[in-house]
């Protein structure tokens, strides 16, 4: 016997996050500095968790 499809028409789409760039920069007057490290091997944004700095990237890891 062949199962019986439970097809109910199209997948609703997922809602995608934002991208919180105004959260990563910090802005005074005509200077405008970043708020997180920057990673030493790839130069991309680390990630700042708890009890570290990672980079998402390429993998890199410091300890606070």
């Amino acid at each position: 016997m062949a199962k019986e499809s439970d097809s109910k028409g199209k997948k609703a789409k997922k809602k995608r996050k934002k991208n919180k760039l105004h959260t990563a920069y910090k802005v005074s007057g005509n200077s405008i500095e970043r708020i997180n490290k920057k990673c030493p091997k790839c130069s991309v944004f680390m990630a700042n968790h708890q009890d570290r700095w990672s980079c998402g990237k390429c993998g890199y890891m410091e300890k606070k």
